[in-house]
């Protein structure tokens, strides 16, 4: 049993953290394979938790209960052709920000808050390919989010992955629909080191009642696959929105 807390840092909507970088500190008990987290409640931030791994399996829990549980992925998923580093740039010339950020329900969120700086949160923002179905941004990370060999750490891969996968579906209609992360699977080939330039993408795959199946992506410059991903997002109701403190 090792006790964990997140940092207040990593949050997703201000009273959790973010799912994606608490799967990532789930899987990483497990190695460094392909593996499959689910998100059983939204994670505490500041809070003490437990995390345990046996026979093959990681368990993260707090003072109420199950949080996560981690075990080996043996599926995949396979990206589309990746957006170019150019491509994700020319993206960005005529994003609108400012409506983004009316329109985000967790505007604080580590991986796509637009209220966070660029050394703080990691600002990877939804914009809508005009020619594929997808969303893309361009990322370089910063040296506040890499460990002691100089490379992106696990949880922010798998935050990286996170928000991608989820907001493409906010673009499905003409209102955002506010969801959470029900389940991350990730399989990494290769964390950047600081300042690497990389592109994050999410696309859609199928919705099912109120879950929405998703696949995220992260590429390098020149189009390795570093990581990708296979997700499931639940939409929340009124109830739920305001539980999670939704803008």
């Amino acid at each position: 049993m090792t006790a964990v807390t997140i940092d207040t840092r990593f949050i997703g909507p201000p009273r959790s953290a973010n799912g994606g970088y608490t799967c990532g500190i789930v899987a990483e008990a497990l190695g460094d394979g392909p593996t499959d987290v689910r998100l059983l409640a939204p994670p505490p931030v500041g809070v003490a938790l437990d995390l345990e791994v046996a026979d093959g399996t990681a368990r993260l829990a707090g003072p109420d209960g199950p949080i996560a549980v981690a075990r080996p992925w043996d599926g995949d998923i396979e990206p589309p052709p990746p957006v170019s580093r150019a491509e994700a740039e020319g993206l960005t010339g005529d994003y609108d920000l400012e409506g983004y950020r009316r329109a985000h329900a967790f505007p604080g969120c580590f991986t796509c808050g637009p209220d966070r700086s660029a050394d703080d949160g990691l600002r990877i923002f939804p914009a809508p390919h005009p020619e594929r179905e997808l969303v893309a941004w361009p990322w370089s990370p910063s040296d506040t989010v890499t460990g002691a060999d100089g490379l992106v750490t696990v949880p922010v891969i798998w935050a990286a992955l996170d928000c991608p996968s989820g907001l493409i579906w906010s673009l499905a209609g003409p209102e955002p629909e506010p969801a959470v992360l029900g389940r991350l699977a990730t399989r990494i080939t290769r964390r950047p080191a600081a300042g690497e330039p990389c592109v994050a993408a999410g696309w859609r795959l199928e919705a099912e009642g109120r879950r929405r199946h998703s696949g995220s992506a992260l590429w390098s410059a020149d189009g390795e696959v570093l990581a990708r991903a296979e997700s499931t997002w639940v939409a929340l109701t009124q109830e739920q929105m305001a539980a999670f403190g939704a803008r």
